[in-house]
């Protein structure tokens, strides 16, 4: 499954709207995306799975890039 993560790129930063970042990875679950980000240090706000036609819509975007762990 793909996932959206939301997230600050500090663990201590308050979420600010303006200041979400978003990457996209691929894992079995939620549990397995926390655990292949755990040691990048940044504040998880959301994750979402993506599949269907919001996958195929998240795909057209110039910001998808799928990042391997």
């Amino acid at each position: 499954m793909i996932f959206k993560v939301l997230y600050q790129e500090l663990a201590s930063e308050v979420p600010v709207r303006e200041n979400t970042h978003s990457l996209y990875i691929e894992a079995s679950n939620e549990r397995d995306v926390r655990y292949k980000l755990k040691d990048r240090g940044i504040n998880i706000e959301f994750i979402q799975t993506l599949e269907g036609e919001h996958l195929a819509y998240e795909e057209q975007s110039e910001d998808y890039i799928l990042e391997t762990v």
